[in-house]
């Protein structure tokens, strides 16, 4: 068995010298460890002093893997010894790998997984003895007061800016919560808090509040942009800096109410939202609309409940 915290792979980390700690009597198994979630949670484990399983299929990820000195363990060994198994794999390869993996797994030990979509439509394994939760990152906050350059450059988190994470474990023993926390607080150092919630409820903020809400808001703002820069024929360095300059305020004035909006802005934002919003956009809250998005990014063609 090959438990892969030594002193050469610390040193070959990108992120050696950073501190994470996690409790050395908990073992995890990293499944998927050179993909792009897999890399980012394994390289916070491998600071640590507790024992890290790297699993990975593809022969291109084991090399990755070499090059961090970290050695790989396979499969069915990880997942027998690991007290905690992390699924950092697609959403679309979640069913099918945790119907290899949860049947190996001992008694006590914890399946956690990195997005919520594939626990909420039923994809997921189960076993009895073997506990699920899903931890999803919320990423550094804009509101997030960074003090050094390093923070600045963090914008995913998991590096040096400090985030908040949304978990969902619902199950009743109160010690596999604790171990779960330990684990999320080391994958995505450094964490501010853990936010428990229900597996629904962390479907419902991801995808339909993060994701098909405020991502493709963020989205649009650039297809704005860009509309403004190459069809409508304004110069980008003046586009850009009024608008980036307004995104800020414009969330922190919502969100936070920092400022009042001025009366002829909530004029031109009420006209704004009846040209560009659908009047019944709450309808992506209903439960068969979730159903439709989570079939979407799973690649299914519907969910069977």
């Amino acid at each position: 068995m090959t438990e892969n915290t030594t002193t050469d792979s610390k040193s070959l980390n990108p992120l050696y010298g950073k501190q994470v700690e996690l409790d050395p009597s908990i073992s995890v198994a990293v499944v998927g460890a050179a993909g792009k979630m897999g890399t980012r949670v394994s390289n916070n484990l491998n600071l640590t002093d507790a024992p890290i399983y790297y699993v990975e299929a593809s022969e291109l990820g084991r090399e990755r893997l070499a090059e961090f000195g970290r050695e790989v363990t396979d499969l069915d060994e990880a997942a027998r010894h690991a007290d905690v198994v992390i699924l950092a794999v697609p959403d679309v390869a979640l069913g099918k790998v945790s119907a290899q993996v949860v049947p190996l797994m001992k008694d006590g030990s914890l399946l956690l997984t990195l997005d919520p979509a594939a626990a909420y439509a039923g994809l997921l394994t189960e076993r009895e003895g073997v506990h699920q939760a899903c931890a999803h990152p919320a990423h550094p906050s804009i509101f997030l007061e960074r003090t050094t350059p390093e923070e600045w450059a963090d914008t995913f988190g998991g590096i040096a800016a400090p985030q908040e994470v949304v978990a969902a474990y619902e199950g009743g023993d109160e010690s596999v919560r604790e171990r779960a926390t330990k684990v999320i607080r080391a994958i995505y150092a450094p964490v501010i808090d853990v936010h428990w919630v229900t597996v629904k409820q962390l479907a419902q903020l991801e995808p339909t509040l993060v994701e098909t809400t405020g991502c493709m808001i963020g989205q649009f703002l650039k297809d704005s942009m860009d509309h403004a820069i190459n069809e409508v024929g304004i110069p980008e360095k003046a586009v850009q800096a009024l608008f980036y300059g307004h995104i800020f305020i414009a969330l922190t004035n919502a969100l936070r109410g920092s400022n009042p909006f001025s009366d002829a802005c909530l004029r031109a934002m009420d006209f704004g939202r009846e040209h560009i919003i659908s009047p019944d956009w709450k309808s992506v809250w209903d439960d068969a609309e979730l159903d439709v998005v989570l079939a979407k990014m799973l690649d299914l063609d519907t969910i069977e409940r």
